[in-house]
């Protein structure tokens, strides 16, 4: 089959592509950046230079393909109007490419950030109404993509089902690559650049298994539908102590409460262009449900425990190889190097008791 991935010098459109070509699908890759294409590891794919957001190039990498997958999407908040482009239009745009070249079937890949955060105390799924009240610019986006382009679907005829990923981890199709948004947690924990998390919860999950779950959605997903594609709920004080055991590296992180997001979020108490933003999602309840997946996919996800050793062996290297050496000090790192020069100096030896008086973590990975 020949299929067409939007997206594919990504990390979960590497994955698709990757998938697709181990199955023997003919796959024609889209791309902006020529240099980008080295992500894709040497894989045996058709490069077509494309911008998402041009439908007459859209339609030429869309033509004569059978399936599309528009994997591509912006991860973060800022710029506002490019975020809501690439994540808000760009999934019309290639619905409606798909529709003008004959393409039957396109898989879009939205978050579970588009189904909003669940209540305190319950699991979200593809029924969940999106509220859009917490002015999440990322949730916001990929939840307004996700409709347009189920929209443009109805309108023109063509098959859409949406996948989402929940929080992605694992290692780049090209392993040289020093990692992505979501990836980058664990290596800023091994790095020592952690100063902090938030006591949210997240679902973490597999990148090759979202990418496996995108084939799945193409051979039997309902057109017109969502699945969730996720794998373990745990909320963010478990992960670190998590990366810890596994890593045998022990570091404190203190742990903001999650009402403390708010105030620092409107006051841009946070250095940097997306930390406020960062750490209010971080402080939501991002637990989800893959249980539809799971039924009318035959959707699966690997043990975190498996994910988690890959992702941690992955950084090492990197760290070995000196990938790091020349990184320039962030706000987040000199955070954290404040925090292990009050550790060294005995400041935060009280805070371990205080949780136990106070009946809430103040430190993770200890």
């Amino acid at each position: 089959m020949k299929v067409c991935v939007t997206g594919a010098t990504g990390f979960v459109g590497a994955h698709v592509a990757r998938a697709l070509v181990d199955r023997g699908d003919e796959v024609r890759v889209t791309f902006r950046n020529r240099a980008r294409l080295d992500r894709l590891a040497g894989l045996d794919c058709e490069p077509l230079r494309a911008d998402i957001l041009d439908l007459p190039a859209t339609r030429r990498a869309l033509r004569g393909v059978e399936v599309a997958f528009h994997t591509a999407g912006l991860v973060g908040s800022r710029p506002v109007e490019r975020v809501f482009r690439v994540n808000a239009v760009a999934p019309r745009i290639a619905v409606e490419a798909a529709a003008a070249e004959g393409v039957r079937r396109v898989v879009v890949t939205s978050s579970t950030a588009a189904l909003g955060p669940a209540p305190a105390g319950e699991v979200a799924d593809e029924r969940q109404v999106y509220r859009g009240n917490f002015g999440l610019t990322y949730a916001d986006a990929k939840h307004e993509g996700e409709q347009e382009a189920l929209a443009a679907g109805q309108r023109h005829g063509v098959e859409v089902v949406v996948v989402n990923p929940s929080y992605v981890l694992g290692v780049p199709v090209d392993p040289n690559q020093p990692g992505e948004t979501s990836t980058r947690a664990v290596g800023n924990y091994l790095l020592g650049r952690m100063p902090l998390v938030v006591a949210g919860a997240a679902n973490f999950v597999d990148v090759r298994d979202v990418a496996r779950g995108h084939l799945l959605a193409a051979e039997d997903g309902e057109p017109g539908e969502r699945y969730v594609l996720g794998g373990h709920n745990l909320n963010w004080v478990e992960f670190i102590d998590r990366l810890a055991r596994l890593s045998r590296i022990h570091r404190r992180v203190l742990v903001m409460p999650p009402e403390l997001t708010g105030p620092v979020r409107l006051a841009d108490a946070l250095p940097g262009p997306d930390l406020g933003e960062g750490a209010y999602l971080m402080a939501q309840n991002w637990r989800v449900s893959s249980r539809r997946a799971r039924r009318e996919l035959r959707y699966t996800a690997r043990p975190l425990s498996e994910t988690l050793r890959a992702t941690i062996d992955w950084y090492r290297d990197l760290i070995s190889a000196g990938v790091f050496d020349s990184q320039r000090s962030s706000p987040t790192s000199v955070m954290a190097s404040a925090v292990r020069l009050g550790e060294r100096a005995g400041l935060l030896g009280g805070l371990q008791l205080a949780e136990r008086v106070i009946g809430r973590r103040l430190v993770a990975g200890a």
